[in-house]
């Protein structure tokens, strides 16, 4: 078990955390459902600079979330524990490279330094969403030292900043398969929008093709045309929706159900997926119970995971080796209105008056967890944020040694 009460060196925090967790939160990814996507990149990656694992991973409040892997499996890990929290510091930070991570001050003791996989190299690049904002990092790591060329860098950094591409159109065609009722005005600019950058990387990546040779690295070249084929699909698929949005338009087809919904089984089970390996790691005892009748009912996914998330991770931090999380997923559905209502109850170390009020207000700060696990203080002000941008509410009841308990209710259309 990693042991989080070994903290040697502080964790750093971006002067701008929480506009980085926004423009994050804003995409609303769901960090399961990204690995089929991206993992012609990520094996890219690796192949380019010639290293035994690469990993795409996104840093939320408290968790680092590898969304594609190659070459180990791994989905998780706590923000603190992580190399990458390094490379997302902002503007400044453009990459970082360790010779040695055995001869770091920040990760010698590290779990995968340490022990199995015994990691040594690392090289990593911001996944930069805009010029002030890193969702997280591409990175390659081995098991013994490499030197990676400036030519190879540069490639990498071109996959990097394809990776945010792919993130934008994850979330670009979604909007556009649930807005087919839109106007053409906006339907083509988000077509235009997803045809740009996905143009511009076929470009790029034909360009590489067709200098092949000169690049001395013909063993890439079978990964580029990945790119190249992946890209042209999704342009497929941009012509095939708007194709459709037209047929639709015209009564000439039917509208299927839209992809951006869940139920609350379906919640039930990303929770699940997410959570289980940090239930594990703490042998807490992590129950998700849904409300029947309402189960398999379509609800729209906008935020949900980002906002239970946070609040699971928040109990997860402070229950105690042992403990209980219970999260309760229910819909109301009458004449009146429809509502989506969750709690999420610990045993976890409670809270003093004050404390309530400082996280009722919108303004709680950082507090270390259970097991030392490090505190950021903007997870429960992404929380509230969130729930009042969907016009919701949040009651907390929480007493000093006896555990929290959050209840999210949010209206739907």
């Amino acid at each position: 078990m990693i042991n989080l009460l070994e903290k040697k060196v502080t964790n750093p925090i971006p002067e701008n955390e929480m506009e980085r967790l926004l423009e994050l939160s804003n995409l609303d990814l769901d960090y399961t459902d990204l690995e089929e996507s991206l993992s012609d990149l990520t094996k890219l990656a690796a192949k380019i600079a010639g290293t035994e694992i690469s990993l795409v991973n996104l840093i939320d409040t408290y968790t680092q979330w590898t969304v594609s892997s190659f070459g180990i499996e791994i989905a998780q890990m706590p923000r603190e524990e992580s190399i990458c929290q390094y490379v997302i510091q902002g503007p400044q930070v453009n990459e970082l490279e360790i010779d040695d991570l055995a001869e770091d001050e920040r990760f010698k003791d590290k779990f995968y330094v340490a022990s199995d996989p015994n990691l040594r190299y690392y090289y990593g690049i911001p996944l930069k969403l805009n010029d002030e904002v890193s969702l997280g990092a591409l990175c390659v790591l081995d098991t013994h030292y490499k030197e990676i060329s400036p030519e190879k860098k540069e490639m990498l950094s071109i996959i990097a900043k394809e990776v945010v591409n792919r993130l934008k159109i994850y979330k670009a065609v979604e909007g556009l398969q649930n807005r087919v009722h839109e106007t053409q005005q906006v339907k083509n600019k988000v077509a235009h929008d997803i045809r740009g950058p996905i143009g511009g990387i076929i470009g790029l990546a034909e360009i590489i093709h067709a200098q092949g040779d000169d690049n001395k690295l013909e063993e890439v070249l079978e990964f580029i045309n990945l790119i190249r084929k992946s890209g042209k699909s999704l342009l497929e698929l941009a012509d095939e929706i708007l194709t459709q949005d037209y047929e639709v338009s015209k009564g000439r087809k039917k509208v299927a159900p839209a992809e951006g919904e869940f139920t609350l089984n379906t919640v039930k089970d990303k929770i699940k997926t997410m959570f289980d390996p940090q239930a594990l790691v703490k042998q807490i005892q992590f129950e998700i119970e849904v409300d029947a009748p309402n189960a398999e009912v379509p609800i729209p996914k906008n935020k949900i995971l980002q906002i239970l998330g946070n609040l699971v991770s928040n109990s997860m931090k402070f229950t105690p080796y042992g403990g209980e999380i219970q999260v309760k997923l229910d819909l109301l559905i009458n004449d009146i209105e429809r509502k989506l209502i969750f709690e999420v109850i610990d045993s976890g170390a409670g809270m003093e008056e004050d404390k309530i009020q400082e996280i009722l207000s919108g303004n709680s700060t950082s507090t270390d967890g259970s097991l030392g696990e490090k505190g950021y203080g903007f997870g429960l002000n992404l929380v509230f944020h969130l729930v009042k941008s969907l016009k919701g509410k949040v009651e907390l009841e929480s007493k000093s040694g006896f555990g929290t308990s959050f209840k999210v209710e949010i209206p739907l259309k």
